[in-house]
């Protein structure tokens, strides 16, 4: 990294960005730390956007990583409501949408994710939402409560959640689905016949193996969604929630490597030595499994943060980390840990009937991952067996009379 006392500048200033700029001061950093955001709020989380923000229960205030004052208070000069438009990687400068021309010395992409767009008919209908932003979440929170009907196309975690707040909130629901099941990009079947049969229990429906022809309206606004084959789902929201890509074109623009994401090392360093990427937007290494891949986790965001940061002010690299996520639906705490790469086994540790299991994705005797429905044990103890590699009994791991610490042993 070259020197020039520019800096280091962040674009995205999202759970990546934010906690990339605030680590940078906490780790001794004195140079200048400029923070690029396209919305108009401070960094936030972004999981409560689906659950807690739509059913009321937090806002911008509550959600954010920092008191808004803590920015100026480190001397992070915070820009929102601004787009970075390109990287000039040979002059070590950012253009941004309002005309400026912001230098660096290290740069920081954690622009994360977009969603993906249906190319179909009645896509650009008013009431056809994404969930990505604040202004998502707000816009669909006022289109929810009794008498409303929501359609979610696509059978994610996200989807389900908002399901789930819909409900909470009064409103319909219905999940359509074009796999045979819901979760098949992200869970076993196991866990899919699960949160389906949770969710229908609480007056949410499906529609699995269907396939969405166009989206239906009245007077520019949504009123249905049509299947292949003609029949139509009434609905008057309609929320996509069928994949999201990383943002990565500034990074394609610049001429950095990308593949499904901006390709990063273990100290989220891109092809260019002085431009980092971090969070959803990178492909970055995963050592306990010898591969890379493509993360969608704040966990993930937290610790490429972590990577850079320590990179750029010279600390040693911190320990590597078994990813990991969650979800909440109802009163359901869904955990997961690692990636079910290579698997020949699952094991299904309690009954899913009583509503707290786990589910083992093993590859030999190690497991490679672990799925936990109110069972955080499994979960705590999973994730650290994920890391140390460590071979386990199938038996005793298949025995919930046999504690996790005792599997572990």
């Amino acid at each position: 990294m070259r020197e020039t006392n520019a800096g280091v500048v962040i674009i995205g200033a999202g759970h990546a960005g934010g906690t990339a700029a605030a680590l940078l001061r906490q780790y001794g950093y004195e140079a200048p730390v400029t923070l690029v955001g396209e919305e108009p709020i401070a960094p936030y989380q972004r999981p409560p956007l689906s659950k807690a923000w739509l059913k009321g229960e937090a806002d911008a205030e509550s959600l954010a990583l920092k008191p808004v004052e803590f920015y100026a208070e480190a001397g992070i000069d915070l820009i929102l409501a601004v787009k970075v438009t390109a990287i000039d990687r040979a002059a070590h400068t950012v253009t941004l949408s309002d005309g400026r021309t912001l230098a660096y010395d290290a740069l920081i992409i954690a622009t994360g994710a977009k969603a993906r767009a249906l190319p179909i008919a009645g896509a650009d209908l008013k009431g056809v939402l994404s969930l990505r932003s604040a202004a998502d979440a707000e816009e669909l929170k006022a289109a929810l409560g009794p008498g409303k009907r929501l359609a979610v196309i696509g059978g994610g975690y996200i989807g389900l959640e908002a399901a789930a707040s819909a409900r909470a909130l009064g409103a319909e629901a219905v999940v359509i689905e074009k796999e045979p099941r819901i979760l098949a990009r992200v869970a076993c079947e196991v866990l899919s016949t699960f949160f389906t049969d949770y969710h229908r229990a609480r007056g949410v429906d499906f529609e699995v193996g269907a396939t969405v022809e166009a989206l239906e309206g009245a007077a520019g606004q949504v009123t249905g969604v049509r299947l292949a084959g003609g029949r139509i789902i009434p609905c008057d929201t309609a929320l996509v929630g069928v994949g999201a890509p990383p943002a990565d074109e500034i990074a394609r623009a610049a001429g950095l490597a990308t593949d499904g994401g901006v390709v990063v090392d273990i100290h989220a360093r891109t092809s260019d030595p002085d431009i980092y990427a971090i969070g959803d937007v990178t492909h970055r290494p995963l050592p306990h499994y010898n591969r890379s891949f493509r993360l969608e986790s704040v966990a993930n965001a937290l610790e490429q943060a972590r990577q850079a940061a320590a990179a750029i002010t010279g600390r040693p690299p911190p320990a590597q980390e078994v990813t990991w996520n969650w979800s909440d639906q109802y009163d359901i705490k869904y955990q997961f840990a690692g990636v079910p790469f290579d698997i020949d086994e699952i094991i299904v540790r309690g009954d899913p009937a009583t509503g707290k299991f786990a589910v083992f994705h093993l590859a030999g005797d190690v497991i490679q991952a672990v799925e936990a429905v109110n069972a955080p044990a499994e979960f705590m103890q999973g994730r650290k067996l994920i890391g140390q590699r460590q071979p386990i009994s199938r038996s005793r791991l298949a025995d919930p009379a046999v504690s996790m610490k005792e599997v572990a042993a």
